[in-house]
């Protein structure tokens, strides 16, 4: 037994590098995650001591852990079973599909990412662009949601910046869980919105067991009492109008709940621009017979330098105010009581009219709205009136954010000044038409929701 052994020193470096790897997976790895995991319990502390509505256990939850909880739960698994039998494939098979997604749809919520990242950079972005304004119907109708209650946001859809503003005006109060649409499912991108807590989905699929499975995720985070934020009308608004609300996630939400548990509150967000990024983009593709949008990386990547070169020589100017106005909240229970016939129909209605009824004043859609009535107007007269339709929002600086938008409306081609008179171009009346239709006032019988056949009910 004391006899020397010969061996290759291969073999050698093997032995030990399997001995540190053994060591390590026993004893070493699991303090160090202890350690990890422990500074990461303090840091949440911390912050759910300043925010108002804290971090729900269920968003930190590892992803493996929430996947797991997605294809086990019985709504899931009796998809399952049915998708088996209508496909004609073994169980295993259909259930390796529920998997595939479940990983799809499910977050990967990352506090460093969402505070140390996201925000500043939704904080940075927001200032850049824009001069933020927020406004209140009811605020202290939003103060006192019982803290126990599952928050929603609902909110109109202008831009790719409606992210980008809310999370930074919601900083304070909660974090956010987005549903985020097929377009933002691209690395690196998809791991960075993982990471904020967002939660992918698929805005066509046919498939009935995915339905199940998305369900199954909003149900869960419902009744853990995530704070969500989604977007009724399914997508980016065209023509600037107030579009007609989709009811799946509406659905998937209010069919998860038990009545007699958590409440849902639901805040209406209405929000508005001067200039919206992507208008361009957006008119172009309301033109086409389909919803595509054809922003090119070359475009992008040559309209970020010329701002950022603008920014270095000092000409830089933001792009008139960005607006959000939180409008009185809806519970869901005392909504129930009195809409059980149509309960999903009725909600989506009355969150867009108040969408419709509280969405801000802002200058550019204003005077392009005053404009296509008149046709014409001294510029003292569209200055006055936009005083008086705008009272407090742009009282302050006496009047620069009303001659800010006039002279960005004259530099885009939209108006023409000609001896203190302004009236339309011609050139760009897509434009002017896009932004008008953000200040028309809400037809209220043409936001009736109208139901998709194509939800799942999510059970309880």
């Amino acid at each position: 037994m004391m006899q020397t052994v010969e061996i290759p020193i291969w073999l050698f470096v093997l032995i030990v590098l399997f001995a540190t790897v053994t060591f390590a997976s026993h004893f070493l790895f699991p303090s160090v995650r202890w350690f990890f995991r422990r500074r990461l319990e303090r840091a949440v502390a911390r912050l759910n001591k300043r925010l108002q509505r804290p971090i729900q256990p269920f968003k930190l939850a590892g992803r493996h852990d929430m996947i797991q909880r997605l294809i086990y739960d019985p709504q899931v698994s009796k998809a399952v079973q049915k998708h088996a039998k209508e496909e004609g494939v073994p169980d295993a098979v259909a259930s390796e599909q529920a998997q595939r997604y479940a990983r799809e749809i499910a977050p990967s919520f990352s506090t460093v990412a969402y505070f140390s990242i996201a925000i500043r950079f939704a904080r940075m972005l927001s200032n850049a662009f824009y001069k933020v304004q927020l406004g209140y119907e009811d605020k202290s109708a939003l103060d006192n949601i019982d803290p126990e209650a599952t928050v929603v946001y609902v909110m109109n859809h202008r831009s790719n910046m409606d992210y980008v503003l809310v999370t930074y005006l919601a900083a304070d109060h909660s974090t956010l869980s987005y549903a985020v649409g097929e377009w933002a499912r691209v690395w690196p991108l998809s791991r960075l919105i993982r990471a904020m807590g967002a939660y992918f989905i698929r805005r066509k699929s046919g498939s009935d067991l995915y339905r199940q499975v998305l369900a199954s995720y909003v149900r869960h985070a419902t009744e853990a009492g995530v704070t969500q934020a989604m977007f009724p009308e399914g997508g980016l608004s065209l023509t600037g109008k107030l579009g007609r609300p989709k009811l799946g996630l509406l659905k998937y939400i209010i069919d998860g709940v038990d009545p007699k548990g958590r409440d849902v509150v639901f805040v209406p967000v209405a929000l508005n621009y001067d200039r919206v990024l992507e208008d361009t983009v957006l008119t172009a593709a309301a033109q086409d017979s389909e919803r595509r949008f054809r922003a090119r990386i070359g475009v992008i990547t040559r309209w970020t330098l010329k701002q950022i070169w603008r920014r270095l020589v000092g000409r830089y100017k933001k792009f008139g105010i960005a607006s959000v106005q939180y409008a009185t909240p809806i519970s869901l229970k005392e909504f129930r009581a009195s809409h059980e016939r149509d309960l999903t129909t009725d909600l989506a209605r009355e969150l867009m009219r108040r969408i419709g009824a509280a969405i801000p004043f802002v200058p550019v859609p204003a005077a392009c709205r005053l404009l296509q009535d008149e046709g014409q107007m001294s510029e003292e007269d569209l200055k006055s009136r936009l005083l008086e339709m705008g009272g407090k929002a742009v009282a302050n600086g006496e009047g620069e954010a009303i001659d800010d938008a006039i002279n960005q409306l004259v530099e885009r081609r939209i108006l023409r000044r000609e001896s203190g008179v302004l009236r339309p171009t011609g050139e760009r009346t897509e434009l002017l038409a896009y932004y008008a239709a953000a200040s028309e006032p809400v037809n209220r019988a043409g936001h009736d929701a109208v139901a998709e056949s194509n939800s799942a009910t999510a059970g309880s």
